[in-house]
């Protein structure tokens, strides 16, 4: 009635290479690592001390285990002396939670990118990917850090402005009572300090210094004695902390007191429906035919900003860039128009009113400045009553990083009694319009690509090329929160999961090929 069952032990351990199928990713992932020169693991180790487990060993394990979704080191840690392909990738070694995680924390910060374009040549080999079309969208990953422990940078500015206003109010009570005469002990410097518009805890260190050697010589002059335990004890701690803050936030508006590197975004998982703002990053992927070509990590909630970043983070690992570049409208800003024009590629990136622009409301709407007339030999616009719109002056605006925006100002001479003025603007006077030529002029090229019949085609294969992706790494995979803290090691964590991603979607083609070929 049974088969026979023994619990004997066995002499002889058994080979666990027989328990894994002839497809399974864990084969994928040795025979790809195994093709990896080993030139690449040696920045990882400087040598001496106890003999490391081979670097292989642990790319290999830290790969599947996160094809597995497996992201713990304790339960990869226990996947190795438990789980059959974990103990055959390990080859029974049996490495321990401590060690996983400062190899692919802290190892390998400086050669997961290599490995990753290692990997990348190999699927180039293979023909999976030709870097032709590159595909580009972002998605926002919830940080490792608590929801709570926010700092706001506006919150900052103004508590550092009510804080000057203490400092300059306590050394004009000093001023009025004659405690600052003596220049001798720097008095004139004090008054300057608490007139001065700037204030730094350097300047407020040396007032306070100066303050305590005056004390020194009148230690029972209670205005100056107050003045130093205020100062000391409260104003100069504080204004320390505000400028910590703003060193950290830098060109951010928030950031996360338990991973700093975080700053707080709008997420589409907001279980409470209130718009609450978590710490997070964005996440910057590139794809072709759905495998991961590049990845980057930004601390901007929007794309626009992200995308020359990411682009150049592209081309210093790869040493090029793909022939074609594809993204959304969270892209379409001038400055990167400018850029891809510049880098002579062809790109196609639509702009934030595309859509709109084919609907009847926005064609019969008067007051947009795209049912206008620009007249390039005389430089001036012809609004829809046929009244013209001479230039007036240019202005320049320059954004974060630097880049420069020409806006030109034109004027109607005259919208008085114009009977479409109520639909074409509110403003009591004449009709003012600001634009840039420049980005008029991208959006025109980008335009008629978009509309062409090669631009609709790599415009719905966008729709889902990389939000696949990104379905597969949150949704099939469930990775929706880091579990390190930092911008390297999350950085890290987003290498290992874009070799998990491609080398599992590879083992997924190769068997989908294999079972065509059977058939």
């Amino acid at each position: 009635m049974f088969t026979q069952y023994t619990m004997d032990q066995l002499f002889l351990p058994m080979d666990l290479e027989e328990d894994i199928p002839q497809n399974h990713v864990a084969r994928v992932i040795n025979d790809t690592v195994n093709r990896i020169d080993d030139g690449i693991f040696e920045a990882a180790y400087t040598g001496g001390g106890r003999p490391s487990f081979h670097p292989k060993l642990m790319t290999k394990v830290v790969i599947y285990s996160y094809t597995q979704r497996i992201y713990s080191s304790r339960q990869i840690a226990k996947a190795v002396r438990e789980n059959i392909p974990f103990m055959w990738l390990a080859a029974r070694q049996r490495p321990d939670f401590r060690t996983i995680n400062r190899f692919r924390s802290e190892r390998m910060k400086d050669v997961l990118e290599k490995v990753f374009t290692a990997v990348l040549e190999l699927l180039a080999e293979e023909g999976y990917v030709k870097l032709e079309h590159y595909f580009v969208d972002g998605t926002k990953i919830e940080a490792n850090a608590n929801r709570y422990t926010f700092v706001w940078g506006k919150a900052v500015v103004k508590q550092q402005a009510k804080l000057q206003e203490k400092v300059k109010a306590l050394f004009a009570e000093i001023e009025q009572k004659e405690l600052l005469e003596d220049a001798e002990h720097g008095g004139k410097d004090l008054t300057e300090l608490g007139e001065s518009s700037e204030l730094t805890s350097e300047r407020l260190e040396k007032a306070v210094t100066r303050l305590e050697q005056k004390l020194k010589e009148e230690p029972k002059n209670k205005p100056v004695k107050k003045a130093v335990r205020v100062l000391r004890k409260d104003l100069l701690p504080r204004q320390q902390k505000y400028e910590l803050q703003q060193k950290l936030l830098g060109e951010r508006n928030s950031y996360s007191k338990t991973d700093p590197d975080a700053t707080f975004m709008r997420m589409k998982e907001d279980h409470m429906r209130n718009g609450q703002l978590k710490p997070g990053y964005n996440v910057q992927l590139g794809t072709e035919n759905q495998f991961i070509v590049g990845y980057s990590l930004h601390q901007r909630p929007t794309d626009t900003r992200c995308l020359i970043p990411h682009l150049e983070k592209i081309k210093a690992n790869l040493g090029k860039l793909p022939k074609t570049i594809i993204v959304d409208a969270g892209y379409g800003g001038e400055e990167n128009y400018a850029y891809l024009e510049k880098e002579e590629l062809e790109a196609l990136v639509k702009y934030n009113t595309f859509h709109k622009e084919n609907s009847k409301a926005w064609k019969q709407d008067i007051s947009k400045i795209d049912n206008w007339t620009y007249q390039q030999d005389t430089d001036t616009w012809l609004c829809p009553n046929g009244r013209t719109l001479p230039f007036l002056r240019e202005s320049k605006q320059k954004n974060e990083s630097g880049y420069e925006v020409r806006i030109r100002h034109y004027r109607s001479m005259d919208c008085v009694g114009c009977p479409l003025k109520d639909l074409c603007t509110k403003a009591k006077g004449n009709r003012e319009i600001q634009v840039s030529l420049a980005y008029l002029q991208y959006k025109a090229k980008a335009r008629e690509k978009l509309r062409s019949e090669e631009g609709r085609e790599l415009s719905v294969r966008r729709m889902i090329e990389v939000e696949s992706v990104f379905g597969q790494m949150k949704n099939n995979r469930g990775f929706r929160r880091f579990l390190l803290r930092g911008l390297p090691k999350v950085s890290q964590e987003v290498g290992w999961l874009s070799l998990a991603h491609n080398l599992l979607k590879r083992a997924t083609m190769s068997q989908k090929m294999k079972t065509v070929g059977q058939e």
